[in-house]
Order: C-alpha cells, then structure tokens, then sequence
C-alpha cells in the first residue's frame, strides 16, 4: 500500500499535514465542550446496545468499534453511520481482530488487511466526491470540506503537500489510529472492571454519588470523578497497547544514555520502559488506581505516564481519545455491572503479540443497574 502518512511522513510533508491536522480539529471544536455532543451521542447508542442484550453473554467488539468510529466519521465526513451500514465497520472489526495474530497466520490475513485498506480508500474517494458536489468552501464543516478548501488555496504553491492523495492518506491515519487504540483500551477497560469487581463497584460508587442519574457526562465531570479518572489512567498505563513507538529519524548527531546517535539514525521509543518502570510507580506489574491518587484520594498526574507518546510527535489525537475514554467509559459503568457468563470463572488477561497488545477474545454480561 502506497502510504504517506500524518503518523509515518517526516520533513515538509509532516510539518504541513500535521499543522493542518491541529488546526482543523481544534476548528471543528475539539477540546471544547460543543464538540462533546458527538461523543455523549455515541456512548448513549452503546449503552442502548448493550441495554438491548438484557444482560446475555455478548462479544464488545463490535459496538465499540461502531460507537468510536462514529466519532471519527463525524469528525472527517460530518455525518455518522447506522449500526445498519456495515461495511465500514466490518472491515474494521476485522483489523482489529486480524492484527495481533498476522505473523501466525501469513500469508492469509495480510491479504484481508490491504483488501480493508483499499475499500477504506474508495469509501473515501466516494466521501471526496460527495463534497466536491455538495460542499460549500465558505462554510467548511468536516475535515474533507477544510482539506478541499485548502487544496484550492494552495494549488499554485509549489511546495503544498495538499492534494487529493494525501487526503485519503489523511482520512485512513485518523480513522485507524482514532478508532484502533481508543478500541483497544476500551476492551481491556471491561475486562480489567470484570476481573478487578472491587474497583468496578468503587467506580461505580462515585459516580452515583456525584452524577444524577439521567446527567450527561462530560469530560469536565472528572474533575469531580477522581477515583474514576485514575482508573481510566491505570487501564491505559497497565494495558500498554502500543508495545513500541512508530520509528522515527533524528535530525541531527546526538548522544542517548552514552550512545553517539549519527543523523539519520531510525530510532523506536520503548514506551513500556516508562509504563512499568519500578522507579517510577510503587506496582508496576500489578493494576493499581491509587498510582494516580493521592493520600487525600485526589487525581494526580505523573511524568511517567505517557501512553500517546511525548515531544513534538506526540499523538495527534490525544485529546480526542482522552474525552471519548472518559465518556464512554463513565456512561457504561453507570449503566452496567460487568460479570462473567454463567459458569466462568476466569478470563485471560494476557495480551495477544503484535502491532497493537490486545486481549483475547472474550465475552461478558452487561447486566443493567
């Protein structure tokens, strides 16, 4: 697959495509409240989902990837998708399972993965198409109508990197890397709550304390949700899902912990290094909220949490995933308890190897409140 990419592009291509990434997101509202809606939209169909499963043993995968990618269709194609519309999230839910068992099975799944790729492209190309018609340049509403515009602004500047081909790259980055990690932590989110049935009732315990029970829940409630807030924390710090870094090139010669570096030198970070590292957390290896409280019980953060990564390439999304992590995330634990089927009595809680650490395969009941 021919890529260039926000996550893997360096040089002028980075700099202008990921300028442009910031300044649109935060133009379509992210990080303030009206954006929230499109979120609280979403988790309140999850909730519906589950609702509807009265508590039978159910597979999460599924409608969460719907209800996260939802959030990013809003986001780039202004609109979201029915559980109806399959297509898309189909192909989804089959990255999601196809990557951390690829290198066991090539050379099958790799085949599976380019055919999602291309029909991600030319659903794209479509979306392109239908706002090249329909759009109005004055009033830009998504990321496609802000990208075209900026492509038509640009088209005499030798130097843009604004076409129609990066578009799509742009469009595949924001709906894999949005949708895949915030997936991710959410999975393991249910089953650490399913295992760890103290913490799920402690959580569950302050909300109802806090919130009233029909109150929508935005990202500013966990400010007043301390105990919830570090548990959200601790599943991110604990799950690891990115086992390494993307690669990335220096600039120029330096020197790291007494190695000379030369120019050009490919380097990958070593994030469960910070993660677990014991002389930063009292239990690395072991699930502990209280790594982000204080002795009073209130939040506090920690240099060493740094699950989207640091400096200038730090996530681009970071935002984005930390408000739907919250919300998602309350919205379910006020509405379910989190049980093993009947006659369970153990989950795995070893991550599958790969691109991404994810939990095996699992089902749960969401029993209502």
């Amino acid at each position: 697959i021919q890529n260039i990419r926000i996550i893997f592009a360096t040089g002028q291509t980075w700099k202008q495509q990921r300028r442009f990434g910031l300044m649109t997101l935060r133009n379509l509202g992210l990080g303030k409240k009206g954006f929230e809606h499109r979120i609280q939209e979403e988790a309140r169909h999850l909730v519906e989902y589950f609702m509807n499963e009265q508590g039978t043993p159910l597979d999460p995968t599924f409608p969460i990837v719907h209800a996260v990618a939802n959030v990013i269709s809003a986001v780039v194609f202004g609109h979201r998708f029915s559980i109806d519309d399959e297509g898309i999230f189909v192909c989804l839910s089959q990255l999601y399972n196809i990557f951390p068992s690829l290198m066991d099975h090539l050379p099958g799944p790799h085949n599976a993965i380019f055919a999602c790729h291309e029909f991600i492209r030319e659903f794209a190309g479509k979306e392109i198409r239908i706002h090249e018609e329909n759009g109005t340049p004055e009033k830009p509403e998504d990321f496609i109508d802000f990208y075209l515009a900026q492509i038509a602004k640009c088209k005499d500047d030798p130097n843009s990197t604004f076409d129609e081909d990066n578009l799509v790259q742009c469009i595949s980055d924001l709906f894999f890397a949005g949708t895949e990690t915030t997936t991710t932590t959410l999975h393991w989110a249910l089953l650490y709550m399913v295992v760890h049935q103290d913490i799920q009732e402690k959580v569950q315990k302050e909300l109802d304390a806090v919130l009233e029970p029909s109150q929508l829940i935005c990202y500013e409630d966990r400010k007043r949700l301390p105990y919830t807030n570090a548990v959200i924390h601790e599943i991110q710090r604990y799950s690891n899902i990115v086992a390494v870094g993307a690669m990335r090139t220096n600039v120029t010669g330096t020197t790291l912990l007494g190695f000379p570096l030369q120019k050009g030198t490919n380097i990958i970070s070593n994030l469960p290094s910070v993660l677990l590292d014991p002389e930063q957390w009292e239990t690395p290896r072991k699930f502990n909220p209280n790594h982000f409280l204080d002795k009073d019980g209130n939040f506090v953060t920690r240099e060493a949490f740094l699950p989207f990564g640091a400096g200038q390439r730090v996530c681009l999304g970071e935002q984005l995933a930390r408000t739907e992590l919250f919300i998602f995330f309350s919205n379910l634990l006020r509405a379910f308890s989190f049980r093993l089927p009947e006659g369970r009595k153990e989950i795995n809680t070893e991550p599958q190897l790969g691109g991404m650490l994810k939990p095996h395969p699992y089902k749960l009941c969401a029993v209502p409140r």
